[in-house]
């Protein structure tokens, strides 16, 4: 995933040059430059043969670069834009520069029959080679049960001989829109559906005398008017998460990010519901297995077990005792108390989920749809495109990517969490549950699933187009249109006789 998007930002040139006399081998042999890639290789550029160039290894084997595999690799330009397309290799490598190469797998017993002559230094080339370039982008991966919070895989970066930097577990940035959920689920636990109304317009806020104005936009720059609670975060409005968390109160939202291991040193401010807090992506991960395993507390571990070399359990994660697991017969199953904290409403937990999945299904992670398979999650994105999120769950399975530079700067103009990180997880996830049989996600008790009209979220009507199940608890489905205007100046939809909504 990283190597895509470095290759969509062109070609940053040569890892570095060497002189080309008869020492071209033992000095390429030399070099300590990590690649990341078992399959790629340092090689250096020899000479040119038609309209490609050939390569040399340290060994003194050869290979070959065809035209085409250096298309992508248009210098960078002033703005932040490639430049002009590659017409000739020789606008991209030079003799005795040093690159990153791959081999192109030729059918078996295919060699490159058509490269006769032998290269400068004797050899002759045997196979064709892709240009490869290190990214200079960094990401992480943390997969974990959602259940137990045991840590099933994790990723820190690129190559770990190039920095032993941990950014799962030791980055702290910023989660932008990564973190909206528990700003919804704090407004759900409020009393607000996911078919309630908020106004999705203009949003300033005085910061006191010699302060600028702040002035939150969506990242269209445009307003949409009343929309759902479910749109809201599907479509990933700030300005709706905005006016929210102003109605709940800020010191609301950083409690409820506190019960899921969250809020550390976290203000209490309007711009936190936005993602402005830094976290590491092992919490945000393990805040999004709470909710979708039902509103348990759980704890990342990497180490499940220890024992000595007499096989006793010097450290165990899980600190349950198993009644009857010790018994002589098997007349009854043991019994295996579920003694997690509850930190969350599990009705809540299932709406959130709901809502979730429409981010997959309609919203900022389409892209993941092609899997097929009940997979919900959220997109962030932070000022500046300098921060790309997707921490994304399937029923048993919580995923956390994150992409951005080690020292931040942008990523690029429109390079999102929908554009760098969904594409990591979807892959991940392809390959993870390939071999699973998809499975719905768990509806807890207390949940009524009403057929709602999801552009205006009341109960829908013969010939509505736009009509989804919702998840309600029981009395607070919408009935009818009915505006009040409440004692803090807010139109509000009356709770009695439909769904709530601030304006």
């Amino acid at each position: 995933g990283l190597v895509t998007y470095d290759r969509r930002h062109g070609w940053k040139g040569e890892i570095t040059t060497l002189p080309m006399d008869e020492d071209w081998a033992s000095a390429l042999g030399a070099l300590d430059i990590p690649l990341g890639i078992s399959t790629w290789r340092l090689a250096v550029v020899t000479g040119f043969e038609g309209d490609g160039a050939m390569i040399g290894f340290e060994d003194r084997s050869a290979g070959f670069i065809p035209l085409e595999a250096v298309k992508w690799a248009r210098a960078w330009a002033v703005g932040e834009r490639r430049g002009r397309r590659v017409d000739e290799i020789s606008q991209v490598i030079n003799i005795g520069d040093v690159i990153a190469v791959e081999v192109i797998k030729p059918e078996p017993g295919e060699f490159l029959e058509e490269i006769q002559a032998e290269a400068e230094f004797g050899i002759t080339p045997t196979y064709n080679y892709n240009l490869r370039q290190i990214p200079e982008i960094e990401g992480a991966l943390v997969a974990m049960d959602p259940h137990t919070g045991r840590v099933l895989a994790m990723v820190g970066g690129f190559d770990y001989k190039g920095s032993q930097f941990n950014r799962a577990t030791q980055a702290r940035r910023q989660t932008g829109s990564a973190f909206k959920p528990i700003v919804y689920a704090a407004a759900l636990d409020a009393g607000f559906t996911p078919s309630s109304l908020i106004l999705d317009a203009p949003f300033v806020l005085d910061q006191g005398e010699g302060q600028a104005k702040w002035k939150p936009s969506n990242s269209s720059n445009k307003f949409y008017g009343p929309s759902t609670l479910r749109l809201g975060l599907e479509k990933s409005r700030n300005l709706m998460t905005v006016r929210l968390a102003q109605y709940l109160k800020p010191k609301t939202i950083v409690d409820y990010a506190r019960k899921l291991g969250l809020g550390q040193n976290m203000q209490a401010t309007l711009a936190a519901a936005l993602g402005a807090n830094e976290t590491t992506l092992l919490r945000m991960t393990a805040a999004y297995g709470m909710i979708v395993n039902g509103g348990y507390e759980i704890k990342p571990t990497l180490i499940e077990r220890i024992q000595d070399r007499r096989g006793l359990t010097k450290f165990r994660h899980d600190k349950r005792v198993c009644q009857g697991c010790q018994a002589e017969t098997w007349d009854q199953l043991p019994f295996v108390p579920d003694d997690r904290k509850r930190v969350m409403d599990a009705r809540t937990s299932f709406q959130l989920v709901s809502m979730m999945k429409g981010v997959v299904q309609n919203g900022t992670g389409r892209k993941i749809r092609v899997l097929g398979i009940p997979i919900g999650g959220k997109t962030g994105t932070t000022n500046d495109w300098k921060d790309g999120w997707f921490i994304g769950f399937s029923p048993d399975l919580v995923v956390g990517v994150y992409v951005g530079f080690d020292q931040p700067r942008s990523m690029g103009e429109n390079e999102e969490g929908s554009s760098v990180a969904v594409p990591i997880f979807r892959d991940f996830m392809a390959s993870a549950l390939e071999r699973r049989n998809a499975i719905p996600f768990r509806v807890p008790p207390g949940i009524r699933l009403v057929r709602i009209n999801a552009d205006t979220g009341l109960l829908a009507k013969p010939g509505d187009k736009n009509v989804i199940l919702e998840a309600f608890i029981p009395g607070t489905e919408p009935f009818g249109p009915q505006l009040v205007l409440d004692g803090q100046g807010f139109i509000r939809l009356d709770a009695e006789t439909d769904t709530t909504g601030i304006y």
